[in-house]
């Protein structure tokens, strides 16, 4: 049961550093559907960059994978600009713009693969990257055992980037700013607000956020990058809805895809699940009936930022 819930701390904190991701975008006003392409470029350039250190440096193993994350944000902030400049001053529909992500990301990066390394996969030693142990405190029963044995340095990177964005929406100046864009655009304006500003930060920190859950998936679920984040953008936006697009709401809903997808990839330390004689594809099913099943249940009282997909010009009231 513990292998269990340390497996599917994996799937947690990539679900909520994306959905965060997707968070600050659309607390601002801007829906962001691009979660996926942009978790894809940022893990496709975060694994390129980890796997040119490891072959070609004696760096320490952790400091790789930090720079990795890195660079993976900085890439996911980078490419989102278009989105963001679509979006925020071509007036373009929010939904096709995010989708012209999802589209080009793959693209990209299987051609750029292929013409720089001669192959789609980009492999590299994710096994390097295991916390084993963390000195002292995985020595404390029960609870040490699960959250300081066998992870990874991603799960306290979420947890922190939890506390980080809530403070920054709720106790913040500039997080009431972003709130108050998202909710009713004309009104800040009418109070001095740049709305440009708020919104270009906003979706630049989507895809930071991204491009950094990008990464966190590449390193931590395989030993290679294969132009795939296996969906997980996308089951990020469920996250996000589920959680009624609050920051603590979308840990639990993060908690809870989580734990239903690792079930799904990992029934097979399920002793009656793995004697049941199903289909091995039927439990691959199992995240996204999930999500179907929530989202068809909950959907009603989604309570979405009022202007959410909203053009707007800014001066015209």
């Amino acid at each position: 049961m513990i292998s269990l819930i340390q497996l599917s701390f994996v799937s947690i904190a990539v679900l909520l550093i994306v959905a965060l991701g997707g968070l600050m975008s659309e607390r601002s006003g801007v829906v962001n559907i691009g979660l996926e392409g942009l978790m894809l470029m940022g893990g496709f350039v975060g694994a390129i960059v980890i796997r040119s250190l490891q072959l070609n440096t004696d760096m320490n193993h952790m400091l790789i994978l930090v720079i990795g994350i890195l660079v993976g944000g900085i890439v996911g902030g980078i490419f989102v600009t278009a989105h963001a400049y679509a979006s925020i001053h071509m007036n373009a529909d929010q939904t096709i713009s995010g989708t012209a992500l999802n589209l080009f990301a793959p693209a990209f990066a299987i051609f750029t693969a292929r013409s720089t390394i001669g192959g789609q996969q980009v492999f590299f030693d994710s096994s390097k990257f295991l916390i084993r142990k963390v000195p002292i405190l995985g020595d404390i029963p029960i609870i040490g055992e699960i959250l300081f044995q066998r992870t990874y340095i991603s799960f306290y990177l979420a947890i922190a980037l939890l506390i980080i964005v809530w403070v920054l929406l709720y106790k913040t100046k500039l997080g009431l700013r972003i709130r108050a864009v998202g909710e009713n655009p004309q009104a800040a304006d009418a109070q001095g607000v740049n709305i440009y500003k708020v919104r270009y930060f906003s979706v630049i920190a989507s895809g930071v956020l991204a491009g950094i859950g990008g990464v966190v998936f590449v390193t931590t679920t395989s030993q290679s990058f294969d132009a795939t984040v296996a969906g997980m953008g996308f089951l990020a936006i469920a996250v996000l809805i589920f959680g009624n697009w609050k920051p603590w709401r979308i840990l639990l809903a993060a908690t809870f895809f989580g734990f239903f997808r690792t079930i799904g990839s990992a029934h097979t330390l399920i002793s009656f699940l793995d004697n049941v004689n199903i289909a091995p594809e039927f439990y691959f099913m199992i995240p996204f009936l999930a999500t179907l099943i929530v989202l068809g249940l909950t959907s009603r009282r989604s309570r979405s930022p009022k202007a959410l997909g909203q053009i707007y010009d800014v001066g015209q009231r």
